[in-house]
């Protein structure tokens, strides 16, 4: 389990991780598990992509379709200031500003992996903290069951959002115990420096057991509901799209294969590994669906 005792100060530069890489190898998972707990250890056994691969190779519809097109034309989205507007069954709603609402929270790193829908995956060294944390903060009302979640729209720099690609503006959900896990985080920054606008900035979600499209950037509406809200990929297409959307080797995408992922920075003769239930964390999350039929509930 993670503990959110880090501060901002503990989070590591990407020039670091070939140093830490070395250390790795040099003592074994094994001798880094008994130092440092389990899951310290698993996070450090993941290699990174590097900044040019996280930022550089995104869905981001808003800002176009192909992999580039965020990265190129998302840098005129201004970011500061940012207003996040808290609402439903909480107990302090309000139309907040970033810092107002989250600057007092600690940031942590958390090495995740993150896999895409498509098929292919990375590794992120993101920089955050707990959604709890948030939630806590807010107060989460005894009737409140789920949690929804708005992408900003801004037409004068979201060139995507001229066109009826998806209806806008693109909104997200989790069931309640799902937001309050602690591997779901609110990410703020990659490799110890500001979130990039094509990444989802300045704040995203991170939900690392389920496929990226969950984990909706540039937040500016959260709002705890008490039914299940339906979000932009079920209302686009609902034969393909789920509201779970948790990583399942079992259950294809009509398109796209998830038996097995490409990773992205592997190189021409990287091939494909096997996906793993929930992404890896399984050992986590997985008591959270006990009797819940993923295949139909996917």
């Amino acid at each position: 389990m993670f503990k959110p005792d880090l501060t901002r100060a503990d989070v590591t530069p990407e020039g670091v991780w070939l140093n830490r890489r070395k250390l790795i190898a040099a003592l074994g998972a094994g001798s880094i598990a008994g130092g440092l707990g389990f899951q310290a250890a698993a996070q450090e056994a993941l290699e990174p992509n590097s900044w040019e691969q996280i930022t550089n190779y995104n869905n981001f519809y808003e800002f176009g379709l192909d992999k580039e097109d965020p990265a190129q034309n998302a840098g005129d989205m201004s970011v500061d200031p940012w207003r996040v507007t808290v609402d439903g069954l909480v107990d302090n709603p309000g139309d907040y500003a970033l810092e107002e609402l989250i600057g007092d929270i600690p940031s942590e790193e958390r090495i995740y992996r993150f896999r895409c829908v498509e098929g292919w995956s990375m590794v992120i060294p993101w920089n955050g903290f707990e959604l709890n944390r948030l939630l806590a903060k807010v107060g989460v009302r005894p009737d409140a069951k789920y949690i929804a979640f708005e992408t900003a729209v801004l037409p004068d720099v979201m060139e995507g959002v001229q066109f009826p690609v998806l209806d806008w503006p693109y909104t997200e959900g989790l069931r309640l115990d799902e937001a309050m896990h602690p591997l779901t985080i609110m990410a703020t920054g990659i490799y110890g420096r500001q979130i990039p606008n094509q990444n989802g900035a300045p704040m995203r979600l991170v939900v690392p057991w389920k496929y990226g499209f969950k984990s909706i950037k540039s937040i500016v509406r959260i709002s705890l509901v008490a039914e299940q809200p339906v979000n932009t990929w079920q209302k686009s297409a609902p034969s393909e799209y789920g509201f779970y959307a948790n990583v399942n080797p079992e259950v294809d995408h009509p398109r796209w294969s998830q038996a097995t992922e490409r990773v992205i920075g592997a190189g021409f003769f990287g091939g494909r590994v096997d996906t793993l239930p929930f992404n890896g964390y399984a050992d986590e999350v997985a008591s959270l669906y006990e009797g819940l039929d993923l295949r139909e509930n996917f």
